[in-house]
């Protein structure tokens, strides 16, 4: 929602502002410039990127557009679930939990919070290292390098979209004054023709350099910058997993075990200790 009052309120201001100034919007339009500057754009995001991020390309409007998943009911059921995860282990001992790791979608630990269950890397993610848990990993030091390499590698992947999206926003004005020199180009072929064609090839070169300025630094740069964000935001969530994680191998009751992964959390997201101790006493016991 926010992309698209950005991008709205980003058109308004710059053709208002243009149209306004008695400019003529009909001089701005210059299909083949566009052509230029956004099928060049795309071919070198081709030629710079894996398949796996220009597969992600296509999904990267969407999740610009979605904004950041998690918000601070998503942290409740995700601290209520660890409560009693680790409230169930420190109950009935680790072995417990071996059956709904190894099937989670048909587990009713997992059942009672839907959202998470649907959620297919989060869920990969906290029963690989339930499972370890259950086959005897007891050392916190040990296990905390591997989970940070796991997420840092689960992050860097993600960013690669982010950062194709940044090149290519750096890159833009670059392919405008492409075309714009080419217009040039074409203008001087015509160097014979009376002021008024030369005025308008010169104009509609000139919308070269507009349109690649205007495209890297009204759209594709800011896009980058909500995948970043958006992808900052599931490091955190992951983030949290570990801090409790960590916290219960300690040997922390679980009460404590979940402050340890709710202060791991940004403050416009963070439940109040009090929220957290509501929700987790109304979650039923497995």
């Amino acid at each position: 929602m926010l992309l698209i009052v950005g991008s709205l309120v980003v058109l308004v201001c710059v053709f208002g502002g243009f149209t306004l100034d008695d400019g003529r919007l009909a001089v701005l339009w210059q299909p083949f410039e566009a052509v230029m500057i956004i099928g060049a754009a795309i071919g070198a995001f081709i030629i710079a990127n894996p398949k796996p991020v220009l597969k992600g390309a296509a999904k990267a409007i969407g999740i610009a557009l979605r904004g950041p998943r998690y918000n601070k009911d998503s942290y409740l059921q995700l601290l209520s679930l660890l409560y009693t995860i680790f409230r169930l282990a420190r109950t009935k001992g680790m072995v417990v939990l071996e059956q709904h790791v190894e099937n989670p979608n048909e587990s009713t630990l997992f059942g009672q919070f839907p959202e998470i269950q649907k959620d297919e890397h989060v869920m990969v993610f906290l029963c690989d290292y339930l499972r370890l848990l259950t086959l005897g990993t007891e050392n916190p030091h040990e296990i905390e390098p591997l989970i940070d390499e796991d997420i840092d590698t689960h992050h860097a992947e993600q960013q690669r979209l982010a950062n194709a999206f940044q090149t290519s926003s750096e890159g833009l004005p670059a392919l405008g004054i492409v075309a714009a020199v080419l217009g040039v180009i074409k203008t001087m072929g015509s160097i014979n023709q009376p002021p008024v064609v030369l005025g308008h090839l010169i104009g509609g070169a000139l919308v070269g350099t507009f349109l690649g300025v205007f495209l890297a630094y009204g759209f594709v740069g800011p896009i980058a910058a909500a995948l970043r964000q958006t992808f900052d935001a599931e490091h955190k969530y992951l983030q949290c997993i570990k801090s409790g994680l960590l916290a219960h191998m300690q040997g922390y009751p679980p009460a404590v075990a979940v402050e340890f992964a709710r202060k791991a959390l940004m403050s416009e997201v963070r439940p109040t200790f009090y929220e957290v101790e509501e929700a987790t006493n109304s979650v039923q016991a497995v």
